[in-house]
């Protein structure tokens, strides 16, 4: 991979970070989620018409993508649902770039050096390392574990579709404007049949800083779509699930949370793991 296409992978984890600090500070999670993707919806939407239409090739790896990212969600609320999102949400993240690079073999056939495999390896270990934390114990609910490697399965089913939808569409741009302008709505749409008129005082308060996080998220998928064209898919899903440690590190600079021994482990394997993915030459 690359020195600018490494650090664009990486500002955009950043990005990632940056929106799920903003999802973790409220309270009501789901709304703030939906309002932030129909903001990214939004922005997408306006860049339309800016870019031709994706090649018919890739319009079914669109659709498929939507439908996986319907079942990511659901994956992701019915884990949080079961278990604290401190305990579940690492093992999604952390399970995801194994089973990319999996996939990638498997069904694209890419090709991994040792290295890269290694690299990734010592990732995951270190993403997954953050669920042994305080109350361990909830890991054992087997129900919570459940949906949150199911969730690191849809993870890896949309990563591995929209780099190869991205690939025919013949422009990265205009499938990420695509994949966006057309993923962001289907939540809020449901929240609004199920909540009804209320949803919209609800709203209110939280439309500035879910504006902001959805610009975020945008620009992130965005720059990881476009990465995926031009490097392996598997080592771009590995970079971008960095963005958990910049996640950390926001949680200690601005909501003044405290570091235990095992999140220093995880901090430094997974930093371990990014240098020799960049030493990596596949």
């Amino acid at each position: 991979m690359e020195l600018s296409v490494f650090g664009i992978v990486l500002i955009a984890a950043l990005f990632h970070a940056a929106w799920n600090t903003f999802v973790k500070k409220n309270e009501d999670r789901v709304l703030f989620m939906a309002l932030l993707m129909a903001s990214s919806a939004t922005g997408a939407l306006v860049t339309l018409p800016f870019f031709d239409f994706p090649a018919p090739e890739s319009w079914p790896y669109l659709a498929l993508s939507v439908l996986i990212h319907i079942g990511y969600l659901v994956f992701f609320l019915s884990a949080y649902k079961y278990g604290d999102l401190s305990h579940v949400y690492p093992l999604s993240r952390g399970s995801a770039p194994l089973i990319v690079a999996l996939l990638s073999i498997l069904l694209i056939g890419e090709q991994l050096s040792q290295i890269a495999w290694i690299a990734i390896v010592i990732m995951a270990i270190g993403i997954m390392s953050l669920s042994i934390t305080r109350n361990t114990q909830k890991l054992r609910n087997p129900t919570a574990v459940f949906f949150a490697i199911g969730t690191g399965l849809f993870i890896a089913g949309y990563t591995v579709t929209d780099g190869v939808g991205a690939r025919l569409a013949g422009s990265a741009h205009s499938y990420a404007a695509w994949m966006m302008a057309l993923d962001g709505y289907p939540i809020l749409a449901y929240l609004f049949v199920k909540r009804g008129s209320k949803i919209f005082s609800q709203s209110r308060p939280l439309l500035k800083t879910a504006f902001l996080g959805g610009m975020l998220s945008l620009a992130a998928y965005w720059a990881v779509i476009w990465a995926m064209t031009v490097a392996p898919i598997a080592l771009v899903a590995a970079v971008r699930e960095t963005s958990i440690i910049f996640a950390l590190l926001f949680g200690v600079l601005l909501l003044k949370e405290r570091l235990s021994l095992m999140q220093y482990f995880a901090i430094f394997t997974t930093m371990l793991g990014t240098v020799l993915l960049k030493l990596n030459r596949s």
